[in-house]
């Protein structure tokens, strides 16, 4: 700690900001698995143990201030892409998040991720983590009600007559305002708010009591390990890509920025990120088997950093924060959707933020980039603008006589997509 110029009571601070800044993923995780199937009190309590242990391998193994948790981006292709949009049973595609944790855990213990994230450019990485959070804010406006199916126009605005609809509203607005101050754990402080709101119109039926033993995970643990069988489909494996790549860039543009607020890169590296990217597949491994999907480095991590935290010391208290939380799962049935929406709503707003270091000024890079953000909401579906943009980066950058700026491994990157795009389209039709 004195290193790093640093006290415990800093680190201890750090902590609390942190876990204060992301404890939202305790009810949006339930709320967002909840609509592929799942037991969302069995959800509740693998969050908590996923959390848990992602924070502690941070802290032990990389030493760094960053928590990790099931990651939101990651649960969202699960519900809406794989299991809404392709038809898949969610037990059949938690089979494919174990698999793709195990074959994570092998690349990263093999490196395999650090050469493939520094081979894929920086604008694609933007645009990626651009399109997943309008995909989320998105998927935030249609649960809160401001955004409707219309057979006309496809998408309207929703009916504000809607009385639950205010509720988000009312959510959306006390997150920004108090964000705008810059006020550490705003998006929490606002889910408590809009539920106290709900509780006090009546729009949400008070609990019967606030805490409670955990839920059990027997609706969802081994899960995984049983579907096994359903790998032999090879519609599974295209599940298994994305997961890769989503997870691929979701952690490791985390950790490079957050890293670089902490000051902790040297010569334009982070050190010790085998470590993290370590911490990072072991949990994923983990929370696959007990049920739920692919973890990440939380970008709420800047908040304890902006207070402070600069060692593992961070991470540690933020884990030991999640153990307390198993005991408030009673609060599931408060926070609704229209709760968890506002939530949604503004951590798309902060990954959209991503946009602003695209070159769009170049257009063999706009079109690509842009493709990818908008394919996302507009498809539904993160893999399908994931592979937009990775099917026509390596040939605008081409036609723009730049073939040498695009390295073998995104020509290997577009076959790859070549053969999702072919197993995600033609194979389900046959």
């Amino acid at each position: 700690m004195s290193e790093q110029r640093t006290t415990v009571r800093q680190e201890l601070l750090a902590g609390l900001t942190t876990f204060i800044s992301m404890a939202y993923i305790l009810f949006v995780n339930p709320s967002v698995l909840g609509a592929a199937g799942m037991d969302k009190g069995a959800v509740f309590t693998v969050t908590a143990l996923t959390a848990i242990l992602g924070c502690l391998l941070m802290a032990f193994l990389a030493n760094y201030p960053i928590a990790v948790a099931p990651g939101l981006g990651d649960n969202a292709f699960f519900t809406y892409s794989v299991v809404l949009g392709m038809g898949i049973p969610w037990e059949k595609a938690m089979a494919g998040v174990f698999v793709a944790s195990i074959l994570f855990t092998i690349l990263s213990f093999l490196k395999v991720r650090e050469i493939v994230i520094d081979a894929i450019p920086s604008d694609l990485k933007m645009a990626i983590a651009s399109g997943i959070g309008i995909f989320i804010a998105f998927v935030g406006l249609q649960g809160g009600g401001l955004v409707v199916a219309n057979k006309s126009t496809l998408v309207a605005m929703g009916s504000l007559t809607v009385p639950t609809t205010w509720l988000t509203i009312f959510g959306v607005f006390v997150i920004a305002v108090l964000m705008a101050m810059r006020i550490p754990g705003s998006i929490f402080i606002g889910l408590v708010a809009s539920t106290i709101v709900g509780l006090l119109t009546g729009l949400i039926k008070a609990p019967t009591h606030f805490m409670s033993l955990a839920p059990s995970m027997d609706p969802t643990m081994g899960v995984s390990i049983k579907n096994l069988p359903a790998m032999a489909d090879p519609q599974m494996w295209a599940v298994v890509v994305i997961f890769l790549l989503v997870a691929f860039f979701d952690t490791a543009g985390t950790l490079i920025g957050l890293a670089q607020q902490a000051g902790i890169m040297k010569n334009n590296k982070m050190p010790r990120i085998g470590r993290a990217l370590m911490a990072d597949s072991l949990s994923m491994l983990a929370g696959s088997v007990m049920g739920t999907t692919p973890t990440a480095a939380y970008v709420e991590s800047s908040a304890g950093i902006a207070v402070g935290g600069r060692t593992g010391l961070t991470a540690l208290t933020t884990g030991v924060l999640f153990i307390f939380s198993l005991l408030f799962s009673p609060l599931l049935t408060v926070v609704t959707t229209q709760v968890t929406a506002p939530a949604l709503i503004i951590v798309g707003v902060l990954m959209a933020s991503s946009m602003r270091h695209i070159h769009w000024d170049k257009f063999e890079i706009a079109v690509p980039a842009f493709l990818t953000i908008v394919g996302m909401p507009l498809t539904y579906n993160i893999s399908y603008g994931i592979a937009f943009g990775f099917l026509t980066y390596p040939i605008l950058m081409t036609a723009a006589g730049r073939r040498k700026d695009v390295n073998l491994i995104m020509w290997i990157m577009l076959a790859v997509f070549i053969g999702l795009m072919y197993i995600l389209n033609v194979i389900p039709k046959s």
